[in-house]
Formats: C-alpha cells, structure tokens, sequence
C-alpha cells in the first residue's frame, strides 16, 4: 500500500500547488486554459513520441494489451449506449463522457502503482499504447468532426480523414509507433529535448487540472451535469475493474499476480487528459472535470480492497 499512498501524494500535492496558483491568480485568470493547450499541442505529443520509440513492443503486444483495452471499450461503450438513451446528450459530450468513464491515469498514477506495488512496470505499457492509438484517436476525430466548426460545404468524409492527420497527439503516438517498428533511434539531440517536453506533461496537465477547481463546487445545482458524472464515475470505479476480472479471469485464465495486476490498473481514477481534451473543445468540462476528481478520490478505498481480495 505504501505505492498507492507515495502515487496519490504526488498527485495531489501538485493539482495542491495548481489550485493555489488559480486562487493567487499569478499566473493570470486563464492560465489554465495555456497549460491545458500546452499540453494538448506540445508535452504530449512529445511524451507519446518519446514513450513509443523507447519502449518494448513485445512487451507492449500481449495479452495484456487485449484485456486492458478489452475493458476499456466495453466501458466506453456502455457509457455511450446508457447516455445516449437516458441523458440524450450530444455527441461531444457522450465522447468526454465515455472518456472520463474508460480513460486509465496510467501514467502519473499508474506508472508509481505499477513498480512500487506491482512490481512490474510492463502492465501498465499495453493499456497506454491503447489509449494513445485507439481510443484517443477514435475519440479526438468524432469530436473534430462534432465539436470544431466546419466551413460551409467541406466533406465529412474529407474532414474525417484529414483530422487525425492535424491532431498532435496522434500524430505524435502513430510517428513513435513507426519509428519504433523501424528499429531505428533517433539522436540523442532530437531525443532529449523531446524528453524534456514530455516530462513537463504530466505535472502541466496536473496543474491546470487544479487550476480549475477554483472557486467551483462539486455537482453544484444548475451547472454540473450531476447524472453524467455519477453514471462515468460508476462505471469506472465500479464496472471496468469488474469487466477486466471477468476478461482475464474467464477469457484467458489468469490467476493470482497477473489477475490482481490487471484489475489494480483497470481500477485507477480517470485520468487528467480527459480533462484536457474538454478543454480543447469547450466541451464536457465540468463532467471531465469533476469525474476526474470524484475518481481519483474513490481509487483509494477501491484499490486497498482490491489488494485486500486479490492480492
């Protein structure tokens, strides 16, 4: 447990600072929004890039990859198929939605959680790659196409196969998965500095995230969309962890360590890229806001009992 504590300290000491910062105002009145598109447009892409070329694939191509992605589709979906029907919301804000509800923090949490308590960074790897090339991109194109305007006229044909081509987190992910299947390895001149800017993305997209919270209130009357909130936050405390132990346990017979490990990364809070995303659109902010609190909150007594039954 001494992992959990250490990850969720880190956390939020810095979205702390971050909150600090927007209730001085140093910084200006906006400055969240600038560190969320720094985010978005720079310490991402370069940290996806960075990450890919770096990394392992055979390690990254396993099982792992199937049940942690499994899951997170499953959830996205349910998301979707129970908001559409129930909460008749538009399209941007069905995607933040299934997002917030599906969207690991496997990298400022899950990465921590995965050495100090799992022993074994290599689980969180697979479910990264999965949301930078598949869920993100798939996520990012319907809310280009729905959430950007459009000149009179343009194909959405046109649009839909030109904006994953624009968008700089996928860009950056699918350029670090080429060069990587490559084999080749850039200099060191081009990769430090884009480790450098990949480093800032994290503790960025936590600041803005605490910047954020602001003088606002939590599922406050007339402004939060309470409904959507609760169903994603729901969903991913309660029903992705449960998706995964069924995936893993029953689809492909894992026990013990390897089952504990797979429901410990599914059960991590949603992570502050959602919020970013919102952000980008105008869409969903509250909604990717406060699920990504209400989540990383609840991860805690989720993943102590989690350890206490699985570990």
């Amino acid at each position: 447990m001494s992992g959990v504590i250490s990850g969720f300290t880190v956390i939020f000491i810095v979205v702390g600072v971050g909150y600090v910062l927007g209730r001085t105002r140093v910084i200006g009145d906006r400055a969240h929004e600038v560190l969320s598109r720094l985010v978005f447009f720079v310490f991402t892409p370069a940290l996806l890039f960075h990450s890919l070329v770096t990394s392992d694939l055979s390690v990254v191509f396993s099982s792992t990859l199937v049940i942690a992605g499994g899951g997170a589709l499953i959830i996205a979906t349910a998301y979707l198929v129970i908001a559409k029907l129930t909460l008749r919301r538009g399209i941007p804000e069905l995607v933040i939605g299934a997002l917030s509800s599906s969207y690991v923090n496997s990298v400022n949490l899950g990465l921590p959680i995965a050495i100090f308590v799992l022993d074994d960074a290599s689980f969180v790897a697979p479910l990264l790659l999965f949301q930078i090339l598949i869920l993100s991109p798939m996520a990012l194109l319907a809310l280009d196409l729905t959430a950007l305007e459009r000149e009179s006229g343009r194909s959405v044909v046109k649009d839909s196969l030109i904006a994953p081509l624009t968008n700089p987190i996928v860009v950056g992910g699918i350029a670090g998965l080429v060069v990587s299947l490559l084999g080749l390895m850039p200099p060191a001149a081009v990769m430090s500095p884009l480790k450098m800017l990949g480093d800032a993305s994290v503790p960025t997209a936590l600041l803005a995230f605490g910047m954020s919270l602001t003088g606002v209130q939590i599922f406050k009357k007339g402004e939060s969309p309470r409904r959507d909130i609760l169903l994603a936050s729901v969903l991913k405390m309660v029903a992705m962890p449960l998706a995964v132990y069924a995936i893993a346990r029953w689809g492909f017979g894992q026990t013990g360590h390897d089952l504990f490990a797979q429901v410990v990364i599914a059960a991590l809070p949603t992570a502050q890229n959602v919020f970013v995303y919102a952000t980008r659109y105008r869409r969903g902010q509250i909604l990717a806001r406060d699920t990504g609190l209400i989540t990383t909150i609840a991860s805690i007594p989720v993943i102590a009992a989690i350890a206490l039954l699985l570990a």
